[in-house]
C-alpha cells in the first residue's frame, strides 16, 4: 500500500520584521543621522527585549546615502526588494524624499517620519507618507511671529540652494507677507558650504536685525562666525533640521549664545513629560554614556509610532496592513506627545517650540 502523502506545511512566517532607513551616515550630517538612529534603536531594542511585536523581532537596516538623492533611491530599492522591509523610516532631506516617493507609492510601502516638513512631501496628499513632524511652514510661521513680536521687522533670509532651502524661502515669504513684510535681503549658499562671507555682507548691507537661516549646521555656523566678525547684532534663527547638537559643537566658547532654533518635539530633558522620561530611561540602556537631544528623541517617537501601527496590523502584517493600521490610528497619545491623523491628512503633529541657546549645554 502506498502511504498517504504528508500534509503540506504552510511556509513559516519570518521571525523578524525588517525596517529600512537611508540617511547620511557619512559627511557633514553624519552625527545628526546617528543621533536619530540611536533614538530608533533605543525603542526597538526595548520592544525586542519584551518579545517583539506579536512574537517577531524588529530589525533596523540602515544604509548610508551621504545625502545624495541618487544613493537614497538605490538604497531604497535594496531595502524594498532585497531586504523586504515592511516599512521605511527616518529618511533625511527634502530632495532625498522626493527622489524615492515614486517608488514608495508604486510598491505601497509606508514611508514613516521623514525628517522633512517640505510641502513637496506633504502636498498633494500622499497616502504612503506618514509625517511625524510639523511642516516647515508651521516652523517658519512660529519664528516670524516671534521676531515680529520682538520688534524685529528687518528680516533677512539665508538659505541653501536645494529643495529644502527653496521650500523654506517660499514659506518665509508667505509668513512675512502675513505681517505685511518682505525679506530685506535674500542670499543663497550651497549645501554644507562654509563660504558664507558674501551672504553675511548682504545681510549687513540690508541692515537686517534678524536672520532666518535655512541650512544645515555647517553653513549656519560659518554664517554665524562671519556675521559676528562683521559686527552684526541681528537675531539668528534656525529651523529644526539644522541639527542643534552639531551647531553647538561647531560654535564653541559661547559663540552659539542667543541663537534661536525651532523644535518639533518636546524638550528632551523635561522628565515631567511621560514619553521623555521613558526616552531617557531607554537611552541610558542603549548607550554607555547617555546623551539626550532633540534629534534622538524624534527618532524615538517615530519608532514608537511605527511600532503602534505594527501591533495594530496583527500577527501577519503586510505593507498594506501597516498602512491601514496607521490610518486607523487617528488619535494616539505617546505620553504627552499627541498624534492625530484625519481623512486626506497624514500630518500627525503641528507642535513647534522655540529654543534659544545659552552658554551651558543641557545634559542628562
Amino acid at each position: 500500500m502506498r502511504s498517504a502523502p504528508a500534509a503540506r506545511q504552510p511556509p513559516q512566517a519570518p521571525r523578524e520584521l525588517v525596517i529600512g532607513q537611508s540617511a547620511p551616515f557619512s559627511g557633514p550630517s553624519a552625527q545628526t543621522a546617528r543621533d536619530y538612529q540611536e533614538g530608533l534603536l533605543a525603542w526597538f531594542a526595548d520592544v525586542n527585549r519584551r518579545g517583539g511585536v506579536h512574537g517577531r523581532r524588529l530589525r533596523l537596516v540602515s544604509l548610508d546615502d551621504r545625502y545624495d538623492p541618487k544613493l537614497t533611491l538605490r538604497n531604497t530599492r535594496q531595502l524594498v526588494e532585497q531586504q523586504q522591509a515592511i516599512a521605511l523610516i527616518g529618511y533625511f532631506g527634502t530632495a532625498n524624499s522626493k527622489a524615492v516617493l515614486p517608488l514608495v507609492e508604486t510598491v505601497g510601502i509606508p514611508y514613516v517620519a521623514p525628517r522633512t516638513g517640505a510641502r513637496a512631501v506633504l502636498k498633494p496628499f500622499r497616502p504612503m507618507v506618514f509625517n511625524l513632524r510639523a511642516s516647515y511652514q508651521a516652523e517658519i510661521d512660529r519664528v516670524i511671529d516671534q521676531l515680529v513680536r520682538d520688534g524685529r521687522h528687518q528680516v533677512a533670509v539665508v538659505h541653501i540652494t536645494d529643495a529644502y532651502g527653496e521650500d523654506g524661502l517660499r514659506s518665509s515669504q508667505i509668513a512675512l507677507a502675513r505681517h505685511g513684510l518682505r525679506p530685506v535681503a535674500i542670499a543663497g549658499v550651497q549645501r554644507n558650504s562654509t563660504n558664507t562671507e558674501a551672504a553675511a555682507r548682504k545681510v549687513l548691507a540690508a541692515q537686517a536685525n534678524a536672520v532666518l537661516v535655512i541650512a544645515t549646521f555647517t553653513t549656519s555656523a560659518a554664517l554665524t562666525r562671519d556675521l559676528s566678525q562683521l559686527g552684526s547684532r541681528a537675531q539668528l534663527m534656525n529651523l529644526s533640521p539644522v541639527g542643534i547638537e552639531g551647531l553647538q559643537d561647531a560654535l564653541p566658547g559661547g559663540q552659539a549664545n542667543g541663537i534661536g532654533i525651532s523644535q518639533v518635539v518636546p524638550f528632551p530633558w523635561n522628565r515631567r513629560v511621560p514619553v521623555v522620561a521613558q526616552y531617557q530611561q531607554l537611552m541610558q540602556r542603549q548607550q554607555t554614556e547617555a546623551r539626550y537631544g532633540y534629534t534622538s528623541l524624534e527618532g524615538f517617537l517615530a519608532a514608537r509610532w511605527l511600532t503602534a501601527a505594527l501591533e495594530k496590523a496583527g500577527p501577519n502584517p503586510s505593507r498594506a496592513k501597516v498602512v491601514g493600521a496607521f490610518r486607523s490610528l487617528t488619535s494616539l497619545d505617546l505620553g504627552g506627545f499627541k498624534l492625530q491623523l484625519g481623512p486626506g491628512d497624514n500630518q500627525a503633529s503641528d507642535l513647534v517650540e522655540l529654543t534659544f541657546l545659552g552658554s551651558q549645554r543641557w545634559g542628562p
